[in-house]
């Protein structure tokens, strides 16, 4: 890795809420990183557990890090206070329970400042992570196709059809941006409806700047069962909420990219809740996502996720002796996996080219619509907003 001879101050901001399981993991990957001119501020958002006793621990040993305290807010409003209070020329946020590669900030930094500044933000890819740490697989769109994609420049309509940042703390973000765009939306949590502020942040600035990646596998992604995530209805209040303002924007955007955009985010949420071990839900989000999108029948995705769940439906009073909750299946399940496959865990730093992408050859019509479909979607981007947008092979 070449060393950044130019060091500029990059702002990382944790918001944090009863986040004491996951914290001290998140805090040591963040202050591990091999780029070390950053400064962290971590805003306790009213936490009821040890949250603030884990992060002063951490403050009295690394001069780097800045706690905040606010009466409960929302996420939103945390990492608002955070970037009002920091100081550096770069934002970087991160989860309380997510985790980095130690060289995620040093390969984003390197590429922005050989970047124009036209260039507002730099993402990288996601695994994701149990709660004890160990990468479960890659994180999956709705369409796998966007595996051997690379996307960069102008990304306003295929993030508007895909939200292919894939979380919170995967960006590394240009001060100036916050500067014209303004901050996170805290009106959502106001209407009960937490959950894309990230998303809504991704796309306001996508309007103005060009976005570039690093495509490695340098964040890990949490899953646990019972976070806010996992607030189906809420984050669909979300997502209706910011794409209608997304609409009233830009009428000109052809409506079915809304309607692949929403079946794809429907999709996620079945997802969602079969991870949690809601089967019906599950079963509720394929349906709406059909109804957006008929193509999705040709998911074969879509079967893996659809068959379990009607099984284990059927199958529950016998199951239920068995395994007493979701969680309990989630752990026999991965530990049968490991045992069956030699599976070793793997740390966030063999992420990359150590996770098997799977076969495309059972569904390669699929494939075949997705790649046209991405190309209706850049071609947009090119004649109704701008003509920037690129999209090559990984």
């Amino acid at each position: 890795m070449h060393m950044i001879f130019h060091h500029p101050l990059v702002s990382v901001i944790i918001p944090a809420y009863n986040a004491e399981k996951f914290i001290a993991e998140t805090l040591n990957s963040v202050l591990s990183q091999t780029y070390k001119n950053i400064e962290v501020l971590v805003v306790d958002d009213g936490s009821q557990d040890r949250t603030a006793e884990i992060v002063e621990s951490f403050a009295q040993k690394d001069h780097r890090i800045i706690f905040l305290k606010q009466v409960n807010a929302g996420v939103a409003a945390a990492r608002n206070l955070a970037i009002q209070k920091s100081s550096g020329e770069y934002i970087a946020p991160i989860d309380a329970d997510d985790i980095w590669d130690t060289l995620k900030i040093e390969k984003q930094l390197k590429l922005m400042l050989e970047s124009e500044s036209s260039v507002g933000l730099v993402y990288a890819r996601s695994v994701f992570i149990n709660e004890h740490g160990s990468v479960i697989g890659k994180y999956h769109k709705a369409d796998d196709f966007f595996e051997s994609q690379i996307v960069e420049g102008e990304v306003y309509t295929a993030l508007l059809y895909s939200n292919f940042m894939a979380n919170a703390s995967v960006p590394l973000i240009r001060r100036a941006c916050f500067e014209r765009v303004g901050y996170y939306n805290c009106k959502l949590r106001e209407k009960n409806a937490q959950g894309c502020e990230d998303w809504d942040m991704y796309l306001r600035i996508a309007e103005f700047y060009q976005f570039r990646v690093v495509p490695e596998f340098l964040v890990g992604y949490r899953q646990v069962v019972g976070s806010m995530s996992a607030n189906y209805l809420t984050m669909a209040k979300s997502y209706e909420l910011v794409w209608a303002d997304v609409k009233q924007r830009h009428p000109e955007i052809p409506n079915y990219i809304y309607q692949w955009s929403a079946s794809n985010f429907y999709i996620f949420l079945s997802n969602k809740s079969y991870t949690c071990g809601n089967n019906l839900s599950c079963i509720i989000w394929l349906h709406k996502a059909i109804t957006k999108d008929s193509m999705q029948l040709l998911n074969t995705g879509l079967y893996r996720v659809l068959i379990p769940c009607i099984i284990k439906i059927f199958l529950k009073p016998v199951t239920s002796l068995i395994w007493k909750d979701h969680k309990a299946w989630l752990n026999f399940k991965q530990q049968f996996k490991q045992k069956q496959q030699g599976i070793k865990v793997l740390a966030i730093s063999d992420m990359n080219g150590q996770i098997n992408i799977e076969s495309r050859q059972s569904k390669k019509l699929y494939d075949t619509v997705l790649q046209h479909r991405w190309s209706q979607v850049f071609q947009t981007c090119q004649t109704v907003l701008t003509p920037k947008t690129t999209i090559k092979q990984a």
